[in-house]
């Protein structure tokens, strides 16, 4: 009888847990995931996978737990460099009279691919391989993501009024299809729309907007349900609530990503259930601006979709995925009164595979299966802090801090190794940002 012949693979990632999110709450103990071009082969016991594969490399981690690469599906990462700007201030003062007067006296492509390297290198050293980006410039930052290999679905802007990037609505129309047709088809970088919020575009944009998502199949991002007082000025103009209002524009279907969502009611929820609506929780920003909260577990129950977003920099103050994902875990169970709430299991499939569903990425990753990227984070569960080690979920999202992000992959590609960055010179995106805060202060001054 002959050996069965071991078949060829660029990496091997040995680990002393593997959880693949999918199947839901699975811990799979002493495995290993085998990866060829970019894309996993196989998840199997790591005995079994020495003997089956020959593999160019090994990475063997026995007290590091694989988890998928954790998506942020809302942010605005170039106002990374805007971190601290105007803290302590509610919604509306620190947007209008803070963060906008600032970001016109800054904002150009510089601007946008300095914040957007700052983003990358931070989200990497987190175990944050994809985002869901909504910000100006979209075609510096596809440029900019691209450049350091970076997996993001990039917002095309649609707000009523002119700025930087836009100043008629056909522009920022236009603009939004040639950014699209630039990154039509890439590996790593897609495209949706981003109408800023109900409070800022017309029906007539949004009646476009619908028209070509459905067109080119895209996602339509936008902040919705934000505050009671968008909620309150949209009966008052509109004489409809906003998601009513998207309702009527034909919106709320299953390319809808609904950021925020603190005011919404039981109808709401299951309208947003039937109609494959996405939500984005962003349990952090909400806190600090004193949104509201959003009824993450009720939604959950109801049957939506639910992802986790870190938000912008300048209302967050970081792009902590995993501390906002137990942010998101224990708020879920303050706001339905119940412990068992949105359980750690459930807490890290938002911050993966609900994410990945949210923008339409659900096919390449979010979960470790064959025939999915190798989009992989490895967290280091040997320190103190996470000892000892009863239920890995458990540490996961309650006691593990984003400094034991050891390793990270994106496509099978080393990004970081060690806690080191493969790509990019830290020292270098550190002075960058320094020299960000001198202009920003020299404007504000």
């Amino acid at each position: 009888m002959t050996e069965s012949i071991p078949q060829p693979c660029d990496l091997l990632i040995e680990a002393g847990w593997v959880v693949p999110v999918e199947p839901h709450g699975a811990v799979l103990e002493d495995h290993a995931v085998a990866i060829r071009d970019g894309v996993i082969l196989a998840l199997l016991p790591a005995a079994e996978a020495r003997a089956r594969f020959a593999p160019q490399r090994v990475v063997s981690r026995p007290d590091g737990a694989l988890i998928p690469g954790l998506v942020n599906a809302h942010t605005h990462n170039p106002m990374t460099l805007l971190r601290g700007v105007a803290d302590d201030l509610p919604l509306k003062v620190w947007l209008q009279q803070h963060i906008w007067p600032v970001e016109a006296a800054v904002i150009g492509p510089e601007f946008v691919a300095d914040g957007v390297t700052l983003a990358i290198a931070e989200m990497l050293r987190g175990g944050t391989t994809c985002v869901n980006e909504n910000y100006f410039f979209p075609d510096v930052q596809a440029a900019t993501y691209r450049r350091h290999g970076f997996r993001a679905r990039i917002g095309l802007p649609v707000i009523d009024f002119p700025t930087a990037w836009a100043k008629t609505d056909d522009e920022y129309f236009d603009r939004a299809g040639e950014v699209h047709d630039q990154w039509r088809g890439d590996a790593l970088i897609d495209t949706a729309f981003a109408p800023h919020a109900p409070y800022t575009v017309s029906d007539a944009s949004f009646e476009r907007i619908r028209m070509l998502a459905d067109q080119l199949d895209v996602p339509v991002h936008l902040h919705l349900h934000e505050t009671a007082q968008e909620v309150e000025q949209s009966l008052a103009e509109h004489g409809q609530r906003p998601l009513a209002r998207l309702d009527r524009l034909g919106l709320v279907n299953d390319r809808l990503i609904a950021v925020h969502m603190t005011q919404v009611t039981d109808a709401e929820m299951h309208l947003c259930a039937e109609r494959g609506v996405s939500v984005v929780h962003c349990p952090e920003s909400n806190l600090k601006l004193a949104s509201g909260f959003c009824p993450a577990c009720a939604l959950e129950r109801a049957g939506v979709n639910l992802a986790i977003g870190t938000d912008g920099c300048a209302s967050n103050n970081d792009l902590d995925m995993i501390g906002e994902t137990r942010t998101a875990a224990i708020l879920a169970k303050a706001v339905a009164g119940d412990a068992a709430a949105f359980d750690a299991a459930t807490a890290l499939r938002a911050a993966t595979l609900g994410g990945a569903r949210a923008i339409g990425f659900d096919h390449l990753i979010g979960s470790i299966e064959p025939g999915k990227q190798a989009d992989l984070a490895c967290i280091d569960l040997s320190p103190l802090e996470t000892q000892p080690l009863h239920h890995v979920f458990s540490q996961l999202v309650y006691a593990t801090g984003r400094h034991q992000v050891g390793d990270v992959w994106i496509a099978g590609r080393e990004k970081l190794v060690a806690r080191e960055l493969v790509d990019l010179d830290a020292a270098a995106v550190v002075a960058n940002a320094r020299q960000w805060r001198e202009r920003i202060a020299a404007i504000r001054r």
